[in-house]
């Protein structure tokens, strides 16, 4: 089969999570007060960067994504057994209610293996080689397959904090259509085997514009920072590893690995 041009399945029917999109709620406080203070901070942040606060960033700079890219078929063998096998890969709406502005329902699917430094025992023993070479990489943040359905558009969005860098790894690009991320004024596309590397504090939103379904590797990772840059941007995500927004969605995983209805997340 040539995944890159034949549909891949994403998990589980919707039935588990019909009635998620629910009135939606407050922002949790951390996210509605940060909202207020993130450009301060982020600031801050910037300026005691060790690496340059463009967009995207040069991926030389961080040596181990070459790791990933060496390993990137079978880091893709991993994923895609780890989502075709049940309970598969949850919505993203259904795990993270702050997400649902952005991710449609069924749309944006996502396997975690580890968030904010928690990890995911179940998907982790799932994908034994990729476990083993995240682990290897300073300062993780997260690891998460990030599984974009066809014809889906994320809206434009930002990141929480310039103290966290995105990398992407491209598993399964299709190839019938364009599929696109913009950030800030730059327009980039996913690769088979190549890893794109970002600042997610720019506005950024994404389009699968194609018949097929789109998987990346999506790792989290710290800035390189020297103080006072390194203190703020450690208290602010030691912040928001405790706060609601993270703990509602470790909640929301643990039940959807235990075969529970998300309809009340």
């Amino acid at each position: 089969m040539d995944i890159a041009t034949s549909e891949v399945p994403i998990g589980l029917p919707d039935d588990r999570v019909a009635a998620v999109e629910s009135p939606s709620r407050p922002r949790p406080l951390l996210l509605r007060w940060g909202k207020h203070l993130r450009g301060t901070f982020d600031r801050l942040i910037a300026a005691s960067s060790l690496v340059p606060n463009t967009p995207v960033l040069d991926m030389r700079a961080f040596a181990w994504t070459a790791l990933l890219r060496a390993d990137w078929e079978t880091i893709r063998d991993e994923a895609l057994a780890a989502i075709g096998t049940q309970p598969g890969a949850p919505s993203l709406a259904a795990i993270s209610p702050d997400h649902r502005a952005i991710a449609p329902l069924g749309k944006w699917r996502s396997l975690f293996l580890c968030g904010y430094g928690y990890r995911v025992d179940e998907n982790l023993a799932r994908c034994p080689h990729t476990s083993q070479l995240i682990e290897q990489i300073p300062g993780l943040n997260s690891a998460i397959f990030s599984i974009l359905a066809p014809g889906t558009h994320i809206p434009a969005h930002r990141g929480v904090t310039k103290g966290l860098i995105t990398c992407h790894l491209g598993l399964v690009v299709p190839r019938d259509g364009d599929v696109r991320m913009r950030i800030g004024n730059r327009t980039v596309r996913w690769a088979e085997g190549e890893t794109l590397v970002f600042d997610d504090t720019y506005d950024h939103e994404v389009w699968n514009d194609s018949a097929h379904t789109r998987i990346v590797l999506l790792i989290q990772f710290r800035r390189p920072l020297r103080n006072p840059g390194r203190w703020i941007a450690d208290t602010l995500i030691a912040v928001l590893r405790r706060s609601a927004f993270v703990q509602e969605a470790r909640t929301n995983l643990r039940r959807w690995h235990r075969g529970e209805s998300l309809a009340d997340a």
